[in-house]
């Protein structure tokens, strides 16, 4: 499709210049002081959905083996938390590691990230069911198993986590829904055993946070997450989030995170400047693609080609009503979902 589709290609090289050698992706370009030269799962999990929409196999292919090698690297960590409830965020599986050497990067981080657990499983699920073959033998069923059952033993339903944004602990919704629909995709591909209730649990932590992403967020970027890709919402809740998504974090140039978001917050105080987020847009896109709203599609798409550089970037946001980026150009998720937003709609409804 990236040979067909002059403005993928162009996007689907730059994503392609993310990664390393090992296979992961960096967040950003290698030489940004900000540290996002570093693979994130949660990163690695969304970008690779360009190379999917692209079908370009043979690189996803690579991506995913790679990630099931970090969690070989740390298996030994892996089975203590299973065996012993951790109760310290450095006890966790991390959501960061050194693209070279897949170790963990431990100065002080949001490292309980039960979301970035929940995007592995669901999508190690989703490629098998479209006989993708990620999973090769009973070493990589027992990682896919093995993180079931981490799920199962910190309790991800009423587990306080950093959530998708590596801030403050609370019980978000965009996690819990996350890990619901990695537990649902790997019990439907046959990948593992999932524990009786485990599912069920998270599902009614749903219904109580829904449609707020936490007790201090009522409307939050996040949980667009819970829509596309994982589709853990009902019809009436869909319509809800997104109505109050657009309605109070829509801006010119991206979606703030949620109100008095303080990162690159344009107001020393950290209050109504919240930054602007390019892959807001292209991810509604893509959901307003799937529901086959053609003119909330192409809308969307419209505002997210906007967000493009001169020099075809696309970076991961702008500074409060300005078209001013940030340093982190280009963003990996930003790039990919815009390609993934390009490719669907194409498919749906043409050029």
């Amino acid at each position: 499709m990236d040979q067909a589709n002059p403005e993928i290609s162009v996007h689907l090289q730059t994503i392609r210049g993310l990664l390393a050698p090992t296979g992961l992706f960096l967040a950003s370009a290698h030489d940004v002081s900000t540290g996002y030269n570093k693979a994130w799962l949660r990163d690695n999990f969304y970008t690779s959905l360009a190379l999917e929409a692209a079908g370009d196999t043979e690189t996803l292919l690579k991506v995913w083996r790679s990630i099931l090698e970090i969690f070989r690297t740390h298996e030994a960590k892996i089975n203590w938390a299973i065996q012993n409830k951790p109760h310290a965020s450095w006890q966790y599986i991390h959501a960061r590691y050194n693209p070279e050497t897949f170790e963990e990067f431990w100065d002080e981080w949001g490292n309980k990230q039960n979301d970035a657990i929940g995007a592995i499983l669901w999508k190690l699920g989703d490629l098998h069911m479209k006989n993708i073959s990620v999973i090769q033998n009973d070493e990589d069923r027992g990682i896919v198993q093995r993180l079931v059952d981490y799920l199962a033993s910190i309790e991800y339903w009423h587990d306080p986590d950093n959530g998708m944004w590596e801030e403050w602990e609370e019980v978000h919704a965009s996690s819990v829904g996350a890990c619901v629909a990695g537990l649902k995709a790997v019990r439907n591909a046959e990948l593992a055993a999932v524990p009786d209730g485990l599912i069920e649990h998270g599902e009614e932590s749903l219904r109580g946070l829904l449609p707020r992403e936490s007790s201090q967020k009522f409307c939050d970027l996040a949980l667009l997450s819970l829509i596309y890709p994982y589709k853990v919402t009902e019809r009436g809740m869909e319509d809800e989030i997104l109505k109050n998504l657009e309605y109070h974090l829509e801006k010119e140039m991206g979606i703030i995170r949620y109100k008095n978001d303080r990162y690159y917050n344009k107001n020393k105080d950290g209050w109504s400047e919240e930054a602007e987020w390019t892959f807001g847009f292209p991810w509604l896109s893509i959901i307003y693609t799937e529901r086959e709203e053609k003119e909330k599609a192409k809308e969307y798409l419209n505002k997210a080609r906007k967000t493009v550089l001169s020099d075809g970037r696309i970076p991961e946001l702008f500074y409060s009503n300005t078209s001013t980026p940030n340093e982190n150009v280009p963003l990996g998720w930003s790039e990919s979902l815009y390609v993934v937003a390009v490719a669907e709609y194409a498919k749906k409804f043409g050029f």
